[in-house]
């Protein structure tokens, strides 16, 4: 793992493809990555709050994701829950130079 002054460096944008996500460890925490269709990034825990699901294999649409275990939503761009489950912490990363870059 590499560390920036602008955040860690996680992996290469093309290691997520388009509408999909992929979970890092980060110490004792995971994050889910998501790249969007539109090639936006995102990142939330990886785990849900409801049942603890993995997040990072829901399925994406624009800025919602969907836990594979139970079908809750969250809007990926404020971390709200759409299905009145605790909202997500929402993550603040970025691509820097082709690389996925977590926000320190």
């Amino acid at each position: 793992m590499t560390i920036l002054s602008t955040g860690v460096v996680l992996d290469t944008v093309e290691a997520i493809p388009p509408g999909e996500g992929r979970a890092y460890q980060l110490g004792e925490r995971t994050i889910a990555v998501f790249r969007l269709r539109s090639g936006a990034l995102r990142a939330v825990p990886a785990v849900c709050p409801h049942a603890g699901g993995p997040l990072a294999d829901s399925q994406v649409d624009e800025n919602t994701i969907i836990c594979p275990l139970h079908l809750n939503a969250w809007d990926l761009t404020t971390g709200c829950s759409r299905s009145g489950q605790p909202d997500l912490e929402v993550l603040e990363v970025q691509e820097v130079d082709g690389q996925i870059v977590l926000q320190a």
